[in-house]
């Protein structure tokens, strides 16, 4: 039960850097002598310096002896920074406790096996289902070379985002909104189809919530024809701005989109379109781990068709708009319900007047 009880606070450590870390995962980490907590750390912005070691420098000599609670097995390969693993050895902690394997080849049970060949008992599967769904992006970048994707929904309670005069602000209310912005401030990108953002001109930032860091902004679009006067366009050189194009695109507006600040990605087509596949895998070799996806409608259609959406967090109002509203997921070409991708409902709750429903792949 202790071992539990110092794990869920070395998870909810960890979290603290969910979207400031990428491509490193977000650890976090306790350090534990006498039953007294002499240590916390968790992965810095960036990547960097990682939970062990700011848990340890915290810890100083109380480290001796002591118990570490780590959400993820220490590294122990030479990166930019030296291995963890043998940073808990030569802190001569005396116990270390792990949530889950790290699937990453330069690390998978190496360190584990560090520290034991140093003569430090290791504990494994504390509160492994949790770690395993906080590093749920960084594990799919490893063994799928993608990030992870959480589709991000706003309906009225027939499933449309906009009457049928494309008027859509505001289905949901304030309360609503403002989760909105803390759900995209723990997640590497916020990415949106090229539709939504020749429509709405969005900012794709975090406000009004003293958020200092902001996630990067992602926008998919073939053609690369998006507002040279946007909003995107004028804060690229401030606030990470990904375009993924096609190969198709006017190179003078690739060039220009440069110039501005922006990072461009070229991507694979497939029948017409951008390749959802592709999109992110060459997001995912970006170094992105968790995306908050936004729509629009087109977007969210190729992405489920490609089953890439990891969770969908829907956001729904109470009110009605009708058949002729803009539906929240364009046309999928569906015959069978058997052929309809299905999610399991995660959880429920009321966001001020609407309700916030977590869906997840089954």
């Amino acid at each position: 039960m202790t071992d539990s009880r110092f794990m869920a606070l070395a998870l909810s450590l960890g979290r603290r850097g969910q979207g400031r870390t990428w491509p490193n995962p977000a650890v976090g980490c306790v350090i534990v002598n006498a039953g007294r907590i002499v240590g916390r750390g968790w992965t810095q912005d960036g990547g960097r310096p990682h939970a062990e070691t700011q848990a340890i420098a915290q810890a100083g000599a109380n480290a001796a002896g002591a118990t570490a609670y780590v959400t993820l097995e220490p590294c122990s390969h030479h990166g930019q920074t030296p291995p963890c693993a043998q940073a808990l050895i030569d802190a001569q902690v005396a116990r270390v406790v792990i949530a889950t394997e790290d699937p990453d080849p330069r690390v998978s049970g190496q360190g584990i096996a560090m520290l034991h060949a140093a003569g430090i008992a290791v504990t494994t599967g504390v509160l492994t289902d949790q770690a395993n769904a906080d590093h749920a992006g960084f594990f799919l970048r490893q063994t799928q070379g993608r990030p992870f994707v959480t589709l991000k929904l706003a309906s009225s309670f027939d499933g449309r985002i906009a009457t049928g005069t494309g008027e859509s602000q505001w289905i949901t209310g304030s309360d609503a909104r403002r989760l909105v912005h803390a759900m995209r401030s723990t997640h590497d990108a916020v990415m949106v189809g090229g539709g939504t953002a020749r429509k709405d001109d969005p900012s794709l930032t975090v406000r009004d919530l003293g958020v200092t860091h902001q996630p990067a902004r992602i926008v998919v679009s073939r053609r690369l024809d998006l507002p040279l006067m946007g909003k995107l366009a004028r804060s690229a050189a401030k606030v990470p701005l990904i375009l993924c194009h096609g190969a198709d695109a006017d190179p003078t507006l690739v060039r220009t989109w440069t110039d501005l600040g922006a990072q461009l990605l070229s991507c694979a087509t497939l029948r017409g379109q951008l390749d959802a596949v592709d999109v992110l895998r060459q997001l995912g070799k970006h170094g992105l781990t968790r995306i908050f996806c936004e729509g629009g409608g087109a977007l969210a259609a190729s992405l489920i068709e490609a089953d890439m959406v990891d969770e969908i967090a829907g956001f729904t109002a109470g009110l009605v708009i009708g058949a002729e509203g803009l539906p929240a997921i364009s046309a999928m070409g569906l015959s069978h319900l058997k052929d309809a991708p299905r999610f399991q409902l995660s959880s429920t709750r009321p966001v001020g007047a609407d309700a916030l429903h977590i869906w997840t792949r089954s």
